[in-house]
Order: structure tokens, then C-alpha cells, then sequence
């Protein structure tokens, strides 16, 4: 009984750790080749002939500085200035839900990197322990740039769509790094639903919606190693 506790609450434990460090380390620099979500994509459309998978990673330098801003002004305006969490946008998530709202997300742009990359897809509270474990794995190990590089090559952008060339390639036609403002804030306004939102076939509501991420491009700051838009 003694080693069985031992194997459970010592063994297992240091074993995820380690590997959890291995992996985020290795992803520092390599390409992430899949995600979890990917897989659960091609699982859920198993049966459709027409479905497939269009992911092609490239570095951040090759990404029109129009999409991180995009993502910051409608994902993540403080992006830069917290450390994975954005306790003042939980907060007034919070207070919105208590006053009869909705409970909307909070998540910030390394939550939801740390969730694409190493998690499930779902909403538990076990799920979401590990993604704040990993969310502070990443800002420590990749730091903002790597995150925001990762982030828009694994983010789902469409149906099969994953990452900032894919979504370039497959709905404007051109490379990543020729995305404009607008194409880049409908690309950021589909985000939170991407399987019903399309970025090259918007409806009106996506078309405010991005307008509204264009006026917040110019007053949120995208700035790291001298990137600046």
C-alpha cells in the first residue's frame, strides 16, 4: 500500500512535471506539429469526405503585424502587461454574471495557446487546473513573442483551418504576411467561433465586430523586441 501511494502521489506527479518541462522547452523552439484540437476536428468530421486539414507554420516574421494586433485588440488588450491572467477582465466577467448577465470567457491569448497546444477541448475544472499550470509554463519558458508566434500558427481560423498562413492561403487567397487591417480583424472577429464565423464571408454582425477590432488597433499596444505596428 506504502508504494502504490508512493507510485500515485510521487512518481506519477514528478513524471508529468518533467515531462510537461520537456515538451514546453522542446516547443520554444520547434514547430508544434498538432494539437489536440486538431485531432478532435478530424474525429468530429470523420464521416465528411470534404473535410481536411490546412495547417503550414511559419515564423512571426513572416505574419502581417496587422493580425497580432488584431488578436490583441479583440482577444486580449492587455496582453502585454499580465502574466497569463488578466484578473481585471475575471473580474468584470464576474460581476456581469452577478448582475444577470451571461457568464462570458475571460481567457487571455496564453490561455488559450496553453490550452490549443497541450489540452482537450471542454470546460472542467480539471482542464482548466492544468491551463493555468501550462499558461504559466509558457509566459515563464516561451515569454509574450513565442507565445503570440505559436498562438497564431495552431489557433483555429476556419473549418480545417488552422494558423495565420492557412487562413491567409485559404480565405483572402495571399500569403500571411500580406494581410491588411480589415482582413486581419475579421480574421480576429471569427475567432471565438470559427466553425460559424467566417472571415472571408462575414455577416453584418462580423463585419461590426470588426470594425470595432479596427478602431481598437489603433489605441492597444502590440510591442515586443522592437515589433511594433
Amino acid at each position: 500500500m506504502r508504494r502504490f501511494l508512493k507510485i500515485i502521489f510521487f512518481y506519477i506527479p514528478l513524471f508529468f512535471v518533467l515531462f510537461s518541462l520537456s515538451v514546453t522547452l522542446a516547443y520554444r523552439w520547434l514547430p508544434v506539429p498538432f494539437t489536440p484540437l486538431m485531432l478532435a476536428r478530424m474525429y468530429e468530421f470523420r464521416d465528411d469526405p470534404a473535410f481536411k486539414t490546412y495547417k503550414k507554420w511559419v515564423p512571426l516574421s513572416e505574419i502581417s503585424q496587422n493580425l497580432p494586433l488584431a488578436v490583441v485588440a479583440g482577444e486580449d488588450n492587455r496582453f502585454l502587461e499580465h502574466f497569463g491572467f488578466d484578473f481585471k477582465e475575471i473580474r468584470n466577467a464576474i460581476d456581469e454574471a452577478g448582475h444577470g448577465g451571461r457568464m462570458r470567457g475571460a481567457s487571455t491569448i496564453s490561455q488559450q495557446t496553453a490550452k490549443n497546444v497541450f489540452l482537450w477541448p471542454g470546460r472542467s475544472w480539471v482542464r482548466k487546473a492544468f491551463e493555468a499550470y501550462f499558461t504559466l509554463l509558457i509566459e515563464i519558458i516561451w515569454g509574450k513573442e513565442r507565445i503570440m508566434e505559436v498562438y497564431l500558427n495552431v489557433a483555429e481560423m476556419g473549418r480545417g483551418i488552422y494558423g495565420a498562413e492557412a487562413a491567409a492561403e485559404h480565405l483572402f487567397g495571399i500569403k500571411a504576411d500580406r494581410l491588411d487591417r480589415h482582413q486581419s480583424a475579421l480574421i480576429a472577429a471569427s475567432l471565438p467561433n470559427p466553425l460559424k464565423r467566417r472571415a472571408n464571408a462575414p455577416t453584418a454582425y462580423m463585419r461590426k465586430r470588426a470594425a470595432d477590432i479596427e478602431w481598437l488597433m489603433d489605441r492597444v499596444e502590440w510591442h515586443v523586441n522592437g515589433n511594433k505596428k
